[in-house]
């Protein structure tokens, strides 16, 4: 069973319901697990569309399912998982407003790993974008992030779809931004990693981070570490920085690794399966940047306060 992934480019209202409501309908027709994640106040029409009926559809307001996009992607394979055997019909409208550069470039490169990560569930996924709203950077993004497009009444296959190794790699060719002068260090030259979690605990707590956003931190950065240790060539080091509401954190080594663009953002299998650290390490954390070249291997860590 394959994937069925689609970009809706919609003018208004009008022609977002013209649409969405038979795509919906037709997934309850073949008896899928339907499913709506949209924003206002397209949710609330979607309702009182189908509210006659008694349909089956799981409703989701866009605003607080889209918060971070390997969470996202985590919860979208939660509800696969759960509605098997039957496969899904989802109406998926992200959220791109309120977003920073990067933040907004995590959230393309999610689009396109839905490519992989629900390759073979079988589920149909018709994403809606608005076109009197959203930048056009967004838009162009979105024809290469789906391989079916649908925009002006027209639907087929997407001549400017990029596959996600592919798309993954350019996402990753910026330079890594220099760290500031006043960055503060700490060495990393054992394996028992105690003064590490205490270094990046203490500078959490005077950032004025909440208890678990902290905790969270100390723990992906000891992953972090940890994979260092093992596999990374030293000098190895820790850094730490304010960066406006961000507190920053960033783990280097003298390694060489090459690896994939896909590498910690496909939800493993199990612990045992590689890439399943970085994939933790991905949730929680508000942005993980991972650069590698013949610097070094260097991943950035982010939490907002």
């Amino acid at each position: 069973m394959t994937l069925e992934h689609r970009a809706f480019l919609y003018d208004d209202h009008a022609d977002f319901l013209s649409v969405t409501v038979p795509y919906l309908r037709s997934g309850l027709e073949r008896g899928q697990s339907v499913v709506a994640v949209v924003r206002e106040p397209n949710l609330s029409a979607l309702r009182e569309a189908f509210e006659p009926e008694g349909a089956a559809i799981a409703y989701f307001d866009s605003a607080d399912f889209y918060r971070h996009p390997v969470r996202t992607l985590r919860d979208y394979q939660t509800i696969v998982a759960q509605s098997a055997p039957r496969s899904v019909c989802a109406l998926a409208e992200p959220v791109w407003d309120g977003w920073d550069d990067r933040q907004t470039l995590e959230w393309i490169r999610y689009e396109s790993l839905i490519n992989v990560v629900f390759a073979g569930s079988g589920a149909r996924a018709l994403c809606p974008y608005d076109t009197g709203s959203l930048p056009p950077r967004v838009l162009d993004e979105a024809r290469r992030t789906h391989p079916l497009l649908l925009c002006d009444g027209r639907t087929g296959g997407n001549d400017s779809y990029v596959d996600p190794a592919t798309f993954g790699a350019k996402c990753d060719r910026g330079r890594r931004p220099a760290r500031p002068c006043d960055a503060e260090y700490l060495a990393i030259d054992g394996h028992d990693l105690h003064a590490l979690r205490s270094f990046v605990a203490e500078r959490a707590l005077t950032h004025g981070l909440a208890r678990q956003p902290a905790q969270n931190l100390v723990t992906a950065a000891n992953e972090v570490a940890a994979n260092a240790l093992q596999h990374g060539i030293p000098p190895m080091g820790l850094w730490v920085w304010r960066e406006c509401a961000d507190l920053v954190c960033e783990i280097g080594d003298n390694g060489f690794w090459r690896p994939s663009p896909l590498t910690g953002f496909i939800p493993p299998g199990s612990a045992l399966q590689r890439g399943f650290g970085l994939w933790t390490v991905r949730l929680l954390v508000d942005l993980m940047e991972l650069r590698a070249g013949w610097d070094g291997t260097f991943v950035r860590l982010r939490v907002r306060r």
